[in-house]
């Protein structure tokens, strides 16, 4: 299958009508690229959940182009959720909604909440509206790899997973490199279950109100699982000190050994470094293309120092964290 240019008018037309006949499309957006199939066809949706490995209760984000959109997949647009949307979309946050009656059963893992957002990619807004125009309501896009790996942000990470099957809409490398902060605004109080590069502050501005932390009634929602976003290899994430002392000592090193760390790793055999960033957000744009390298190049452990433990850092931390489990 293709791989078509974003930029391209016919491109885009054909991969609308792609979507429109019910089958698969990766496509690009500003966090990673998604895996999408239209959300208000349930059959199409699962092909997704066939085509990554997923569970079916394991609930996608529906990607709209904006609040008329996302009225048709919403029994209710509750205040916390108008105001996230009012700052932040089109942009990297999700809305979790209560969902209406008889579409996106599929996509929302059979609950009765569902997860909404408008991608902030110029190619992912100029799909769905070119969709729109054929009588797709929304797009189901989880990301554009087998379940729990590590998410791609780049086309060609999305070729890695899937090979010459799957039709890619190209739109560059992904700006923002982590998956999108989700919000649920389903049960009154705005509860956030993913952290993303948005911090808490931003959005309890937006709010106007503290976010809650999630329960055990919270809905279940994209990415929240114990173990995600891994590599092939084994992650060990180390504080610096910890960090600084094994490289020093060289005893726990194994052979094969990736390290991604702001301090620097002495030169040995089969040793890889890669700098990390000082700031989250160069963190977060770089961290899961630097993860599939390291998998590439064949380590056999990726040795991660953990970021600053503090707010800006949450999204990066709960990546890490869920990689390493």
């Amino acid at each position: 299958m293709p791989v078509l240019p974003g930029d391209d008018p016919a491109a885009l037309a054909a991969a609308a009508r792609q979507l429109a006949a019910g089958e698969l499309l990766a496509f690009p957006t500003e966090t990673v690229y998604g895996l999408g199939a239209r959300a208000d066809d349930d059959a199409a949706v699962a092909r997704i959940f066939a085509a990554k490995g997923r569970p079916a209760d394991h609930p996608l984000i529906v990607h709209v182009a904006g609040l008329d959109q996302a009225a048709r997949f919403a029994a209710s647009l509750p205040e916390p959720a108008r105001r996230l949307a009012a700052a932040f979309w089109p942009g990297p946050v999700t809305v979790i909604v209560p969902r209406a009656a008889g579409v996106g059963a599929a996509a929302a893992g059979g609950q009765d909440s569902i997860g909404l957002r408008c991608p902030a990619h110029p190619v992912a807004l100029a799909l769905l509206r070119a969709a729109a125009a054929l009588g797709v309501a929304g797009v189901a896009g989880p990301s554009a790899n087998r379940f729990g790996r590590v998410s791609p942000t780049s086309a060609a990470h999305v070729v890695q997973e899937f090979g010459d099957a799957l039709w890619v809409l190209d739109g560059g490398d992904c700006t923002v490199g982590i998956e999108s902060t989700i919000v649920d605004c389903s049960r009154g109080r705005p509860v956030l279950l993913r952290p993303g590069v948005l911090t808490r502050a931003q959005l309890e501005a937006a709010l106007g109100e503290p976010l809650q932390a999630a329960d055990a009634a919270a809905p279940r929602a994209s990415g929240t699982l114990a173990s995600h976003y891994a590599p092939r290899a084994r992650v060990r994430l180390w504080a610096p000190d910890a960090l600084a002392w094994a490289l020093h000592d060289g005893k726990e090193c194994p052979p094969a050994l990736a390290v991604y760390s702001r301090q620097t790793a002495a030169e040995r055999p089969g040793l890889r470094w890669q700098p990390q960033p000082d700031e989250p957000a160069a963190v977060a744009h770089d961290l899961f293309a630097v993860l599939r390298r390291f998998d590439d190049e064949g380590a056999a452990e990726i040795w991660v120092e953990l970021p600053p433990d503090e707010p800006a850092w949450e999204g990066v931390r709960d990546r890490l964290r869920r990689a390493a489990a």
